[in-house]
């Protein structure tokens, strides 16, 4: 059974920082596409980054220069470093993942496994 359990949320003020993990248990992400999601009250879910098995790194033009998308092969484990914090990043983050280690799919319709979510708050 996969699972991909999320952590490290909270609340924070603007301009604070905040990093998620996402642990997952019965694959290997090292043969997976790792990314992150986030959807705000209302509003659809947006990609926010993702990364490879070859580390290769993308961000939405809105987190760009602030957040950080890492993994962890030894740990099992992907990381969301939040920077430079905004109210507009105010959202419920979600991880999820792709089997193949070279591609990470553009439509969030074909990730295989989801995490629960975990709640981001950014007060101004």
């Amino acid at each position: 059974q996969v699972q991909l359990v999320e952590s490290g949320g909270g609340s924070v003020q603007t301009g604070g920082s905040l990093r998620l993990s996402c642990a997952a248990s019965g694959i290997n992400i090292t043969r997976h596409c790792m990314a992150w999601f986030r959807q705000g009250s209302g509003d659809e879910r947006e990609d926010v980054a993702r990364i490879n098995g070859y580390d290769a790194a993308k961000y939405a033009d809105s987190v760009d220069g602030r957040f950080t998308v890492s993994r962890d092969n030894a740990k099992n484990t992907a990381y969301l470093l939040m920077n430079s914090l905004k109210p507009e990043d105010t959202a419920m983050y979600y991880c999820a993942t792709y089997s193949a280690s070279w591609y990470c799919p553009f439509s969030e319709k074909e990730f295989d496994y989801w995490g629960q979510g975990i709640q981001v708050t950014v007060s101004s």
